[in-house]
């Protein structure tokens, strides 16, 4: 029970329906004023919807399913949100119907009579019976051949529920910590397919037994007929102490104040090529004596572990959504139609917000005009018969923020992929280092997030510090692709040899670097200059190869 009551005067008069609670879902009258109403006032202001720049047309429960506790009776409702720009949305929500006595929130969906009882429709994840209840649906699970299926990893020992609680703010999915030790995740945005990070998140704990990803400890589904839905991941809580993109601010902001400590200078920084491989005592002592050593080891194990899960996810000859495979023309053209429409799409938005930019932004986004051609002709220059690799299933968003610092160490998690492709898109095998480049991405990020956090804090001017940061990308990403090289071919994994891989890695960091302009210039126009930045470099680069 909450402390504050419900306050009556804040709510409007309360939705009147001659229907109980438990046949709701059967009622024409109800379903029909609740998709309305009562769920388009509520949907739009949810962190996890993910249509708020479009316009909404209408919402319809495409299906639904009763679960009940022995005290009540809850429902998870699958809606379809269609929107004026002709394209559609499936989100999952889990339902209650809540007298005040019962609440265990103020987070209200709408006041309703239900056949002259009193109450309130609430998401039922607020209710901690509810919470309970899925908890021990999973636990005690049998494999049941009814629409829901809760399904219990061989990894889950049987546990008593304890506790349950939201873990961190609501993002595009809930989740949940339960007994402190498992978190239960609730994708609010749902497709026909079977989720990526439920598919991969289970392959690799139950069938590869890797261990820098939390393990695979259940899940819940919706079998229909059109396919499976998965609704809820449940995996092991890893003890962290945050995130790699909070531990790489520290480290750069650090080494970005031994310049001053330190006196060093600039310009005296011995700089390399792009991709130039390094094994840590090739770093020259200048380097080690600014940054420190101990950034370049945890580049080291971080480089081992992604190699070590592209091995995990490209070793399985039997099951056939893991099994390597070539590259052929239909992959091209697959990957070649992509990247032009993403191009053309950026070219548009990059010359309605020019006027936005100044300075080296604003130079380097009139040189990318410039040079369109030939960017776009990189797309295009796609020769699937020169390539020697293998595609397999990748994580398909990895930057910073997907992994966990444990102590010395990684964890690697959220394997949903790209929020911007489809469901079928991120489970098209693709290469390895499509994951690497998504890393030296966040790397280059990192490093110019920390130049624009604290620009009054260290005593140079932005041009220098840019350069000191081109300098010290070049060599986390040399430390890296050295590491990853050789763990990944030791462990047989198929990533081409050096003229491929360098290819492969110019390739996917244009691709990342385009996808990442369009997000900047709609969001954050002065830190543009980073992906024009990351773009003029591998143009560079193309230049001297």
């Amino acid at each position: 029970m909450i402390d504050n009551k419900i306050n009556e005067d804040e709510f409007q008069e309360p939705f009147v329906f001659k229907t109980d609670w438990k046949n709701a879902f059967n009622d024409e009258e109800f379903v029909k004023v609740f998709s309305s109403d009562i769920l388009e006032n509520y949907i739009i202001n949810k962190r996890w919807y993910g249509g708020k720049a479009s316009t909404l047309k209408y919402i319809e429960v495409v299906d639904f399913f009763k679960i009940s506790s022995k005290d009540n009776t809850y429902f998870g409702v699958l809606l379809e949100v269609n929107f004026k720009e002709a394209f559609y949305q499936h989100y999952f929500m889990p339902l209650a119907f809540m007298s005040e006595e019962e609440l265990d929130t103020n987070t209200i969906i709408a006041p309703v009579k239900m056949n002259n009882v009193d109450g309130f429709l609430v998401d039922a994840l607020h209710q901690e019976d509810f919470r309970k209840l899925l908890f021990e649906e999973i636990i005690h699970s049998k494999g049941t051949s009814s629409k829901v299926q809760f399904h219990k990893g061989n990894k889950l020992e049987d546990k008593e529920y304890i506790s349950s609680k939201f873990m961190g703010v609501e993002q595009s999915n809930t989740s949940i910590i339960y007994n402190n030790t498992l978190v239960l995740k609730i994708f609010r945005r749902i497709y026909i397919s079977m989720n990526p990070d439920y598919e991969i998140s289970r392959f690799l704990t139950e069938r590869m037994n890797f261990k820098s990803s939390p393990e695979y400890k259940g899940s819940i589904s919706v079998i229909l007929t059109e396919g499976n839905i998965t609704l809820g991941l449940m995996q092991e809580l890893v003890p962290n102490q945050g995130d790699a993109w909070k531990f790489m601010l520290e480290e750069v902001d650090r080494i970005f104040e031994n310049l001053n400590h330190k006196k060093i200078k600039i310009n005296k920084l011995p700089d390399i090529d792009l991709f130039k491989r390094l094994k840590i005592n090739e770093v020259p002592h200048e380097i080690i004596d600014w940054a420190g050593l101990s950034i370049f080891l945890r580049i080291q194990t971080l480089a081992t572990r992604t190699a070590e899960m592209h091995i995990a996810l490209g070793s399985d000859i039997h099951e056939t959504a893991f099994t390597p495979t070539t590259y052929n023309g239909d992959y091209t053209v697959w990957l070649k139609n992509r990247l032009t429409y993403q191009f053309q799409n950026r070219l548009n938005i990059l010359e309605n917000n020019l006027h936005k930019l100044d300075g080296l932004a604003l130079e380097l986004a009139n040189q990318f005009l410039d040079h369109k051609k030939e960017i776009r002709k990189l797309f295009l220059d796609f020769d699937w018969t020169k390539m020697k690799s293998e595609r397999i299933r990748i994580h398909g968003d990895y930057h910073l923020g997907q992994v966990l610092v444990n102590g010395d160490d990684f964890y690697i998690l959220d394997f949903e992929g790209e929020p911007e492709s489809t469901i079928r898109d991120r489970k098209v095998k693709q290469p390895p280092l499509k994951d690497v480049a998504g890393m030296f991405r966040s790397f280059h990020y990192s490093i110019y997030a920390t130049i624009f956090n604290n620009k009054d804090k260290y005593p140079y001017d932005q041009k220098e510090l840019f350069q000191a940061g081109e300098i010290l990308f070049k060599y986390f990403v040399g430390v890296f692709l050295q590491t990853y090289t050789e763990v990944a071919q030791g462990g047989n994994l198929n990533i081409g040899y050096k003229k491929e891989i360098d290819f492969l890695l110019k390739y996917c960091l244009l691709e990342k670097a385009v996808y990442e302009l369009g997000y900047e210039l709609n969001s954050r126009p002065r830190w543009s200059v980073i992906p024009l930045t990351g773009i003029a470099s591998i143009m560079e680069f193309e230049k001297h190869n």
